[in-house]
């Protein structure tokens, strides 16, 4: 049989820093849902290491979804459930509640849709007070862009239209209409964000 395992170079760079961040905003137990999990990477990494904790992978990928089922069952991880089709712009979900939410890497690689229905759905999903973590790239205002992620932005329309770094004010300001508080947001490497929402 083929490895479905799929490997992302960004993974390695960006899980110990991401991790760093979760562990203070995670509860210590009950389920996290994990949006756009892609390769599968990080949601063993994170479930490795927050054993106490039940993971929910997703994607709207096939190709990815094989590939979290690959890297769960290679890793012989009990705390990841298997992974389920989500497209996070459509009003039907197959989650009814969790405990914690986070999203790498998908709010630039998507069109705005997919936010702002990843935004209403979380909210429907959490309790008051439990987080919504989201880690990218962003554009901020008064922040100079770095010339990378300017790069990265112009590289991202050329592929597909909708995609692009979004304003952090604009993701702010549709998660306090999804009714989320305002946004704790930390600096990570490589000019990336951790953008921490907890629901209102």
């Amino acid at each position: 049989m083929s490895d479905k395992r799929l490997r992302y170079t960004a993974t390695d760079r960006n899980s110990a820093p991401i991790l760093d961040v979760l562990r203070a905003i995670l509860p210590t137990r009950g389920l996290a849902v994990d949006f756009a999990s892609g390769s599968g990477e990080h949601a063993v990494y994170f479930a490795r290491q927050l054993p106490a904790l039940e993971f929910q992978p997703t994607d709207i990928n096939p190709q990815a979804l094989d590939s979290i089922a690959a890297w769960t069952a290679s890793e012989q991880l009990t705390n990841i459930r298997p992974p389920l089709f989500l497209d996070a712009a459509s009003p039907d979900w197959p989650i009814a509640a969790a405990d914690a939410a986070l999203c790498v890497n998908m709010i630039h690689i998507a069109p705005w849709s997919a936010t702002l229905g990843l935004l209403a759905g979380a909210a429907k999903i959490l309790p008051t007070g439990a987080p919504l973590y989201l880690y990218g790239p962003y554009v901020r205002a008064g922040v100079e862009t770095a010339p990378s992620n300017l790069a990265f932005d112009a590289d991202l329309k050329r592929r597909n239209a909708d995609w692009g770094l979004r304003d952090l004010a604009d993701v702010a300001q549709a998660a306090t209409k999804a009714g989320f508080g305002p946004p704790v947001v930390i600096d990570m490497p490589a000019n990336n964000l951790s953008v921490v929402f907890r629901r209102a």
